[in-house]
């Protein structure tokens, strides 16, 4: 039965990563915009604190490091299904009729893209950020490896935000771009991707570190950087999963015969 479930999503994924280079050939230019977005960042960073290292509570290296994981795991702490698409081409209800789970149905394909991006954009970019001096390797090997599970526990996090961004557009009936653009706007602002919770002032980092963003992308770059232990913000993780999935999966369990709103 384990057998049978893994050849399904691993088939699933292998389809999504093959289609999202068949379908269309502007990934490009969207590489091209991160790879551009990473280096104002870096610049930005240089300039600020090259010259006046205490005006960062962070060192430099630090910074850029963060800077460039950040962006070579976006697709894992940025995680973004094709839940919205479903909900509005319609075709959400093809998910229900398959022999296989909708939440494992989604994740295999969202593992798909995640795939394709790390070997066309992330490891380029950072075999491109090592050359040009900046370290990417974890501060040490148990930050590497401890890095690695907060990252399962980011994506784990990251999937039931989703799903109860998909359950909030069925409950509400509310078009489920404006939910997901509103879930986007708070992931990236409150989680820590761009600007560390470290660096925030009045102590408003404290207080976003016990949010289920920071969950997703606070907790495992800091742990690469070697900023923060990584004991209490797995705990944290740990903590929001097993909080969220099982409101996730009740909200979607209670509605999910609103899903014939969206064209089921």
């Amino acid at each position: 039965m384990l057998g049978l479930e893994w050849r399904q999503w691993r088939s699933t994924a292998w389809l999504s990563a093959s289609a999202h280079l068949g379908d269309s050939r502007l990934f490009v230019f969207d590489y091209a915009i991160r790879a551009l977005r990473v280096a104002v960042l870096v610049s930005i960073w240089t300039m600020l604190i090259g010259d006046d290292p205490d005006s960062s509570p962070l060192p430099l290296p630090a910074l850029l490091t963060y800077t460039i994981v950040a962006e070579a795991f976006a697709h894992a702490i940025h995680l973004q299904t094709g839940l919205a698409n479903a909900f509005w081409n319609g075709s959400l209800v093809n998910y229900f009729l398959r022999p296989a789970g909708v939440v494992r149905q989604f994740a295999a394909e969202s593992a798909g893209h995640a795939v394709f991006d790390f070997m066309l954009f992330s490891l380029p970019l950072l075999l491109v950020a090592a050359c040009l001096g900046i370290d990417v390797v974890p501060e040490s090997l148990e930050s590497g490896l401890l890095f690695g599970l907060s990252l399962l526990l980011s994506l784990a996090v990251g999937l039931a935000i989703e799903f109860i961004a998909g359950a909030i557009a069925m409950v509400s009936e509310q078009p489920i771009w404006l939910i997901e653009n509103v879930r986007r706007a708070l992931s990236r602002l409150l989680s820590g991707a761009v600007l560390p919770l470290a660096i925030l002032p009045f102590g408003l980092g404290d207080v976003l570190e016990w949010l289920p963003f920071a969950a997703t992308a606070w907790a495992p770059l800091a742990i690469y950087t070697g900023i923060e232990g990584g004991t209490r913000l797995i705990a944290l993780q740990l903590g929001w999963a097993v909080v969220l999935w099982p409101l996730a999966l009740g909200l979607w369990h209670w509605n999910r015969e609103k899903v014939v709103a969206y064209g089921g």
